[in-house]
């Protein structure tokens, strides 16, 4: 049984054009990488304060946390565009076909 037409994936459907697989633009990937960064330094500097304010285990758990969180966050700043796979929406053109009157072929009666 063959697929019906316009049907996803069937052999006459014409091609359908992918118009969200592109890639995300370099400002965009380099702004989201920053603010990730951002928002590692930042958890950082709350980890250092809170490592002169608290007493005890908590003060040497901050002080750990804030040593090694700059570590990650270079890691992850410097880890590159994400591979999230999105949904694709797909894009298929129209197809109009041309309809017209009888057929005649060359060299038949046109009586026929």
């Amino acid at each position: 049984m063959s697929d019906p037409p316009g049907r996803p994936g069937s052999a006459n459907e014409p091609p359908t054009f992918s118009i969200s697989q592109a890639r995300e633009s370099l400002d965009d990937e380099m702004h989201h990488r920053m603010k990730r960064y951002l928002i590692s330094m930042s958890i950082r500097t709350v980890c250092f304060v809170l490592a002169v304010v608290l007493h005890g285990w908590m003060r040497w758990t901050m002080a750990l946390a804030a040593i090694v969180l700059p570590y990650i966050a270079v890691v992850m700043a410097n880890a590159g565009p994400s591979k999230n796979v999105r949904t694709a929406s797909r894009y298929s053109p129209t197809v109009r076909a041309i309809e017209g009157g009888p057929v005649h072929r060359i060299g038949s009666d046109p009586r026929d």
